[in-house]
């Protein structure tokens, strides 16, 4: 297996974990949580965990980084963790749970877009192809394909776009934080930030009866674990060697699949034709971001290659 399907395969895995964070959600709040409060758990706590595993494996030099790769850092804690948590939960308010999600899924359309002007990267067949299956396959993958019941007011759509417009930007400042430290490093750097601006902008303490309800802090460790600490070193650590910022969030958009399947198996919810039509999709466009689809009938589509290591700097 070449470097790049190595990479994409690490951001399919870290994909597929985010797909279980309805789990945890709905545990924590079982327990007596609220949605900020679970929000700033999963964040700290994966802080805690990164630098211990950090300081054991790489030692304290590791967190010595350059002014660039800070700043790439800083904008991941303030833009992808604590912006998009709020606006997602104003989306959320506004809109309803499964048209804010929808939203969300306009992430790749904006990545290309910011790609383009930053990294230069080209339209293909394939990437507008891949962009209309991917948002037409999350779409039916979250609603069945009825839009019944959701409510479309002007803000809450403004805060739908703004939440995919932060999702769209963890793969590029990932790709610009990891050009020269380890994935561990900028996780924990990631979290760091994240961690504070939550802290400081949101008080998620203040929203919870007992902050430290030993039964939330316990399924809290756990999704700040696996789905999270861990899930995200693997996802950094794939972003770092992918030329294509605009394929992340395509590959990625396999947790809107894991979700549903969480849902059917953990918790008994009914999936429809339009569903699993919906999972096709979104499993089909990923296939299809990464193939080179010709341009006339002559060729047959070939898999991109993509070897180099690249490191850029300017979430």
């Amino acid at each position: 297996m070449n470097s790049a399907w190595k990479s994409y395969g690490c951001i399919f895995v870290a994909g597929c974990l985010w797909g279980t964070n309805g789990l945890f959600v709905k545990l924590m709040q079982g327990a007596g949580s609220t949605s900020a409060y679970t929000g700033f758990v999963r964040i700290a706590l994966s802080l805690l965990i990164l630098t211990v595993i950090t300081l054991v494996k790489e030692g304290p030099k590791a967190f010595k980084i350059s002014k660039n790769t800070l700043i790439s850092c800083a904008l991941l804690g303030l833009v992808c963790q604590a912006l998009y948590n709020y606006v997602y939960s104003s989306a959320i308010n506004s809109l309803g749970v499964s048209f804010a999600c929808v939203m969300t899924y306009m992430a790749p359309a904006f990545a290309s877009v910011i790609s383009y002007f930053l990294f230069r990267e080209k339209f293909g067949p394939n990437k507008y192809l891949a962009m209309i299956l991917n948002l037409a396959g999350c779409v039916l993958t979250v609603t069945g394909g009825s839009l019944k019941g959701m409510s479309f007011a002007a803000s809450g759509l403004l805060f739908g776009l703004a939440s995919a417009a932060c999702y769209s930007l963890v793969g590029i400042f990932g790709r610009l934080a990891s050009g020269e430290s380890s994935p561990f490093v900028v996780a924990t750097y990631n979290f760091l930030f994240g961690t504070i601006f939550l802290g400081l902008f949101g008080h998620p303490w203040t929203t919870v009866a007992d902050p430290m309800d030993l039964k939330i802090l316990a399924y809290g460790f756990v999704y700040a674990l696996i789905p999270t600490g861990i899930c995200y070193i693997i996802y950094f650590n794939g972003v770092s060697k992918i030329k294509e910022s605009s394929k992340v969030p395509v590959v990625a958009s396999v947790e809107n699949v894991v979700a549903v399947i969480v849902g059917v198996m953990v918790f008994h919810e009914k999936v429809g034709l339009g569903n699993l039509a919906g999972i096709v999709l979104v499993l089909g466009s990923i296939a299809v971001m990464n193939m080179e689809l010709p341009i006339s009938g002559k060729s047959m589509p070939k898999r991109v290659s993509v070897t180099s290591q690249e490191h850029a700097h300017v979430q």
